[in-house]
């Protein structure tokens, strides 16, 4: 499975795109014309994870993936939409998409985390989104997850020291961390996870593409 970071919280996964915040990200290298994908998963609306994804999702017809409130706001603009809400499961394409519980705010509906399946693929992601610690991750955890991209920059999400916690709860195979070092008040020092994990680390440069 290829895996692209293009920084805080956006990664390409095979065809699939997370939070796109490209344009205005001040440490990224990848312009959204630069980007192909078919389907967009939106964690929130914040702009730091909506980020290009309306200019991205139109210029490949692709999918936009997200709460049904975002989902509503995306289909008002001309786009290809699947709203869902948390607990819910759908399949678009060759993804078996499942959105659960964050613990942040949002401006539209709720906020949110996806577990995403691809067909081809013997990998369960969880992308985590912006959230705080919660202790149901451990119900996350039971879904056999392979990657857990977890957000560690502290401020607006879990630091390090609750990343390792819900590390525990979720106990996955390998951690990808994300939302950090964008900003001063999320920088943080990826490798200091990497020194307490209790799992496998993968940190990923900035447009770095890995297979896994």
């Amino acid at each position: 499975m290829k895996i692209t970071y293009f920084g805080h919280s956006a990664f390409l996964i095979e065809d699939l795109l997370t939070d796109p915040f490209l344009s205005g990200n001040p440490k990224c290298r990848t312009t959204p014309d630069e980007v192909s994908c078919n389907i967009i998963c939106l964690t929130h609306d914040h702009d730091d994870h909506l980020g290009d994804a309306f200019e991205i999702g139109k210029r490949n017809n692709a999918v936009i993936v997200a709460i049904h409130e975002i989902a509503k706001y995306a289909d008002s603009e001309g786009l290809r939409t699947e709203g869902m809400n948390i607990g819910g499961t759908i399949t678009v394409g060759d993804w078996h998409i499942k959105m659960v519980e964050a613990l942040h705010s949002s401006n539209m509906g709720h906020p949110a985390g996806f577990i995403l399946k691809h067909r081809e693929f013997n990998k369960t992601i969880y992308h985590a989104g912006d959230t705080g610690l919660f202790s149901d991750m451990r119900l996350i955890g039971d879904e056999g997850i392979d990657i857990a991209m977890l957000p560690i920059g502290d401020r607006y999400t879990m630091g390090i020291k609750d990343a390792i916690k819900a590390v525990d709860l979720i106990k996955p195979k390998l951690v990808v961390p994300a939302h950090y070092g964008t900003f001063p008040e999320i920088a943080v020092e990826p490798g200091d996870l990497k020194k307490e994990c209790p799992v496998k680390v993968e940190i990923f440069q900035l447009g770095e593409e890995k297979y896994i």
